[in-house]
């Protein structure tokens, strides 16, 4: 059996933090380590105790932002097992998770994306409950399900997400990692996602390899980062000659945040709280959605909101921010 090394990248969140470790102790085969790269000044503390190494890694913001690239590739770096399984610290790993990727994570076999379940706030209350956190996760209405059993391929790299994946130590050498030109939020996930479709490196769906998303108040579209999800989505464009996250910029632009000029994205304002209180995840909410913001920014009733007709106008409403205005 391949040994696995469990990696996360972290910054706040200490609770949760400390329910990922409870999760890795609970594994089936347990991970050889963990190493949390830690985007903060100082490492934490009052960690839960393990049997196996738990490592931190300091990789301290840069000007204020969260470098979450570098903070994935340092782990990458210092982990020794021969499959590196990353998960987000929001994340609760089944105890299934580790001997899942172990298997899976074959040399040669790409990347895999594993479940992932959302949880509404209040759910961990009670501790580590497997069997609850299976009836009561949901799945995010806009990804992809996992396939019936095994894998299934992934055609389309803008469906990777860093949430929760595995890939052989061969693989994840060949890929490069992720690029450190993205710092903030936005648009590293889907830059490597291309990467790995250059250099033919495929993407597969898995059954298994779960996780249950931890609650946190969130927004989307991402208001809260308008600045660092410009930032990226311009980076992205002077590496592949396009924008990306162009559904977050459709949103930006709707509510009057961003407009699009010859010379690149402009911010116009910055968000108020009617916009926080639009685009906010409330508790009864498992996660937060921006389609679900559109729809209401366009009027659009929810019976047509899974329309075919309905994806075709928000692709149409939202294809200029791709590039460049062209006026």
């Amino acid at each position: 059996m391949q040994s696995v090394s469990a990696l996360t990248i972290a910054a706040g969140r200490a609770e949760h933090l400390r329910n990922v470790i409870r999760g890795f102790r609970t594994q089936t085969q347990a991970p050889v380590e963990l190493i949390v790269a830690v985007m903060q000044g100082a490492p934490y503390d009052d960690l839960p105790e393990t049997d196996f190494p738990v490592r931190q890694i300091l990789v301290p913001p840069v000007e204020g932002e969260l470098p979450l690239s570098a903070a994935r590739n340092r782990a990458a770096e210092a982990a020794m097992g021969d499959v590196l399984a990353f998960v987000d610290v929001d994340c609760i790993p089944n105890p299934s998770l580790i001997a899942d990727y172990a298997t899976a994570a074959e040399p040669g076999r790409g990347l895999i994306m594993g479940e992932v379940l959302y949880l509404r706030e209040g759910a961990t209350s009670g501790g580590l409950d497997f069997d609850l956190f299976d009836k009561i996760g949901v799945r995010h209405s806009d990804r992809a399900g996992p396939p019936q059993e095994g894998l299934r391929r992934c055609e389309d790299y803008r469906c990777f997400w860093s949430l929760n994946f595995a890939m052989n130590r061969a693989d994840w050498d060949r890929s490069g990692g992720f690029d450190e030109g993205y710092v903030g939020y936005g648009g590293e996930d889907t830059d490597f996602g291309r990467v790995l479709d250059d250099r033919n490196i495929p993407i597969w769906w898995m059954k298994g390899a779960r996780v249950y998303h931890q609650y946190h108040a969130h927004c989307m579209p991402p208001i809260h980062q308008v600045a660092s999800v410009i930032r990226n989505a311009e980076y992205f464009a002077s590496r592949w000659g396009h924008r990306t996250m162009e559904h977050w910029l459709h949103g930006f632009r709707m509510l009057g945040l961003i407009e699009n000029t010859r010379t690149g994205l402009r911010i116009l304002r910055e968000p108020t709280e009617a916009d926080f209180a639009l685009c906010r995840q409330e508790p009864d909410m498992p996660y937060a959605n921006t389609r679900r913001v559109l729809d209401k920014l366009e009027e659009i009733d929810a019976a047509s909101r899974s329309g075919r007709d309905r994806e075709a106008q928000v692709a149409l409403a939202q294809a200029d921010l791709i590039g460049i205005a062209a006026q």
